[in-house]
């Protein structure tokens, strides 16, 4: 099983586009066997320690091979929204990893 954690920034007032391209792509995770674990949204004041600055938003996905995350990631239907992404994100934090 891999892990991935995306770290969001969204641009500033960009929120609901941001959300509008979420309630698009998520639902698509179980197609490709994509497990949406944790959505957080943090406030500032749960953040200790930055040097990269308050995100917006923690995901944390699980798929059962990099295949899955890949077909998912470039699924034709994700990519109809790809827009939406490109105008809300500033910068996207992944981390790839697996459960020790």
């Amino acid at each position: 099983m891999l892990y991935y954690t995306q770290i969001l920034f969204v641009k500033p007032g960009q929120e609901t586009v941001f959300h509008s391209f979420e309630d698009q792509v998520l639902p698509l995770l179980a197609r490709y066997n994509g497990e949406l674990v944790y959505r957080v949204r943090p406030s500032e004041s749960a953040v200790v320690t930055t040097t990269f600055g308050y995100p917006y938003e923690i995901h944390l996905v699980t798929f059962p091979a990099k295949a899955d995350f890949e077909a998912y990631r470039d699924d034709p239907q994700r990519l109809q929204f790809i827009d939406l992404k490109n105008q809300s994100i500033d910068r996207v934090l992944l981390i790839e990893g697996v459960a020790l």
